[in-house]
Parts: C-alpha cells; sequence; structure tokens
C-alpha cells in the first residue's frame, strides 16, 4: 500500500484590535484566524501546534502545545475547521509561521506547514 498525501492547506488573515492595545505599553494585539482545509484522501486529526512568532525588533518566541483552542479536531477530506486566536506583541509588527503536528487515520503522524504571516498595526490615517 502506498503511503498517503496529506495535502493539508493552512489559511490565516490577521488584524489589529486596537481596543485591547496600548503603544504607550508597547502591548500590540493581533488577532488571527484560521483555516485548516483536509485536501486529501483520508481523515487526519490535529494533534499539537507549533508557533514561531517574532516581533518588530526580531526576538523570537515559540511556543508549542496541545491542540489549538482546547481542542484536537479531526478533519475530513474536503472539510475545512475553522478557529480563531490573538497573539500579543511589544512591537507594531511582527510575523507568525509554524506547523500542526497531525495524525492520519492510519495513525501516520505528519507536519503541516503554516506559512508565515504578518501581524501590523495598520497604518494611521492623520
Amino acid at each position: 500500500m502506498s503511503r498517503p498525501e496529506h495535502p493539508i492547506r493552512v489559511n490565516v488573515t490577521s488584524e489589529f484590535v486596537p481596543e485591547q492595545s496600548n503603544p504607550g505599553e508597547s502591548r500590540f494585539v493581533f488577532a488571527y484566524h484560521i483555516a485548516i482545509t483536509n485536501e486529501g484522501a483520508i481523515p487526519a486529526r490535529l494533534l499539537t501546534r507549533h508557533w514561531i512568532i517574532t516581533d518588530g525588533e526580531a526576538k523570537v518566541e515559540e511556543v508549542r502545545g496541545d491542540g489549538v483552542v482546547g481542542q484536537q479536531p479531526s478533519i475530513a477530506p474536503g472539510e475545512t475547521y475553522e478557529y480563531s486566536s490573538g497573539a500579543i506583541l511589544k512591537t507594531p509588527v511582527g510575523s507568525m509561521q509554524g506547523s500542526y503536528g497531525m495524525i492520519d487515520e492510519l495513525g501516520e503522524r505528519f507536519e503541516a506547514p503554516i506559512p508565515v504571516f504578518r501581524l501590523a498595526v495598520p497604518r494611521m490615517v492623520h
């Protein structure tokens, strides 16, 4: 039996959350919205997450943990699992990237990459 492909697509959008931010205290809050689509032929379950968060001063923070937002969703072929979360930076610009640790229904573990995305305060209008 050939090894199954694991085409998991991750789409991310992010936004600045001004009402929770305090630039005077170097606190910039961002929300990000994730859509994880299983484009493969067999179900896959998200077990872990690994984030690499880089702020505008090139300080890097790594975050590892089980699941996302307290869940370890199983994603059937053709289905999309969506969730929202947030990050707090000390700078108005930064980026995030990482991967999800997945397991398919045959017990094979694999990584689904999360492409790099920007976190940025929109330009102020004068």
